[in-house]
């Protein structure tokens, strides 16, 4: 897990994913896309353009990911996500056609993800998105798909 803010973004050190997802958002505005998904390079780069309410911690779902690096950016809002590595949690079935994997467990981490920060997920991660933080509030973001 990598939480990396979008400002000051020239003196870091990203890797190939991060720059990939750098190098989209200087030409398009998430902002302003519709939501679904949107393929950048066929199957291995795609962004999926969601929008939901944050709520109680007790609506979300735990999940992981095996082919793909979560990278996520939220356009408007803020929400809350919880984090675990998969070690530390029960997992259960793996959904390759959604590359979803089931988990159940407790929290380790809270991350607050805002506007103009990237969270980077990856495979021995685990994550609870769309968790209120004060009070529900309307969340836009994209994730990131970037084939592992």
């Amino acid at each position: 897990m990598e939480l990396i803010s979008l400002l000051g973004q020239e003196n870091q050190n990203l890797t190939v994913s991060q720059k990939k997802v750098m190098d989209y958002l200087k030409t398009h505005d998430l902002a302003s896309m519709e939501k679904g998904t949107h393929f950048i390079e066929r199957e291995d780069f795609f962004v999926n353009v969601i929008e939901y309410q944050t709520t109680d911690e007790a609506n979300r779902i735990w999940e992981a990911h095996k082919d793909y690096l979560d990278i996520h950016v939220v356009v408007t809002g803020v929400e809350g996500i919880y984090h675990s590595f998969i070690d530390n949690m029960q997992v259960g079935d793996y959904h390759k056609n959604d590359d979803y994997l089931e988990i159940t467990g407790n929290k380790e981490n809270v991350i607050q993800l805002s506007p103009n920060q990237l969270l980077v997920l990856y495979p021995e991660d685990t994550h609870k998105t769309g968790v209120k933080v004060d009070k529900e509030t309307f969340v836009k973001k994209g994730v990131f798909k970037v084939k592992i």
